[in-house]
């Protein structure tokens, strides 16, 4: 039987209507026709010193971590579901050897220069005036919350997953459906079956991360959907960052995450914490109110209450230097060492004190769930100074 072109074509098709889609919706919206834009102005905000980095996005309509999930679009491909195969299981660590894959070891790597915001120790930073105020307006009595692990969670590994790549790797299209104005264009060298955070599920910030090794490039998204077997992807934002410099989102953009801040390097991953026994930067981490402010290293708020003993992003707490570790697992130690030394920094809207980690299946669980025991009033404010405002 003599097979219809429409139908032998297919992947084609739906690829030629996407990339016409996007272009209609990329005019419609230069020429004004859609929602207004809202272009973030240096001079919106009032900083209370010269060139103060940071801001956040948060439950404003501009927020890149909104809860609203988008509807799916023609030609959507099947997201990789762990329960298909054999879970991955990550190579060993190697001093010096920056494997591929979900979820690699990057040898020691150390993601961006070690002057930046996420690999300084601020153990002895002074502590903000408004410290316990704004602890016990998070939650004073509620534990740490240690979001990743070996675990499954509604059908997805749990935590956000990362894939290491090659300079060769193929770069392909990115549509934006929703922040493009705030994104960084495409090409972006990810995989066809690049892992996402909370796939297969269609909901959820499906935050997919890609590690160039070779040019030392860091590529996020923010609700990230595989088109044609991976030929395009369509996103609501997406950033790119340098991993050999510091430099900084734009003022007031956000990234794929609500702080214009990058996700992976502030992840607990499995190579650090049980293979070399040290974490040297900050942790991610997650509150469920802003305000509407961010501080440095943040670019971006994502929040309309002003209230001032609420946290803007960008916000780093840290462990008190006389909180007791000793009785802890082994591994829940490595991650408390950190705090007490890098602290972690705010960068979304989500749960409260959700500490952010990479997926594994050789995480103790067990010895995870120690960290609950870590509650809000055993964590201080770092000084914040030149909370940008709006």
């Amino acid at each position: 039987m003599k097979k219809n072109p429409l139908t032998q074509h297919w992947d084609v098709l739906v690829l030629g209507l996407f990339t016409l889609g996007c272009m209609v919706l990329f005019v419609a919206n230069e020429k004004g026709w859609l929602l207004p834009r809202r272009t973030v102005e240096a001079s919106e905000f009032r900083p209370s010193g010269p060139d103060v980095p940071g801001a956040t996005p948060e439950q404003t309509p501009n927020a890149a971590a909104s809860e609203t999930p988008a509807p799916a679009a023609l030609g959507d491909d099947e997201d990789y579901n762990p329960r298909d195969l054999d879970r991955h299981v990550p190579p060993a660590h190697q001093p010096g050897v920056v494997a591929m894959g979900p979820n690699a070891p990057l040898g020691g790597l150390q993601v961006f220069p070690g002057d930046n915001a996420w690999n300084q120790p601020v153990a002895d930073a002074p502590v903000d005036p408004l410290s316990d105020l704004i602890i016990k307006t998070i939650g004073a009595e509620k534990g740490l919350f240690p979001d990743f692990g070996a675990g499954y969670w509604n059908g997805a590994e749990i935590g956000i997953p990362y894939y290491v790549v090659g300079g060769d790797q193929p770069r392909v299209p990115i549509g934006y459906t929703a922040y493009g104005d705030q994104s960084d264009p495409g090409p972006f060298p990810i995989p066809p079956r690049a892992p996402i955070e909370g796939a297969p599920n269609t909901d959820g910030d499906r935050h997919c991360i890609v590690l160039d090794k070779d040019n030392m490039k860091l590529y996020e998204l923010f609700r990230a959907f595989s088109i044609a077997d991976g030929r395009m992807w369509r996103a609501d934002s997406g950033a790119v960052f340098d991993l050999k410099s510091n430099d900084f989102r734009p003022l007031g953009w956000t990234s794929a995450d609500a702080a214009g801040l990058p996700i992976f390097p502030g992840l607990v991953r499995y190579e650090e914490v049980v293979e070399l026994g040290e974490i040297k930067h900050a942790l991610r981490f997650t509150v469920q109110k802003t305000r509407r402010a961010f501080v440095h290293p943040a670019r971006h708020y994502a929040s309309r209450d002003t209230n001032a003993l609420l946290p803007p992003m960008g916000m780093r707490v840290r462990l008190k230097s006389d909180f007791d570790i000793s009785g802890f697992p082994p591994e829940a130690q490595v991650i408390l060492r950190c705090l007490k030394t890098y602290g972690m920094l705010l960068a979304d809207n989500g749960s409260d004190w959700y500490v952010s980690g990479a997926p594994d299946p050789r995480w103790n669980d067990t010895a995870l769930k120690t960290l609950k025991q870590v509650k809000g009033s055993d964590l201080e404010v770092v000084l914040m100074e030149d909370v940008v405002v709006d």
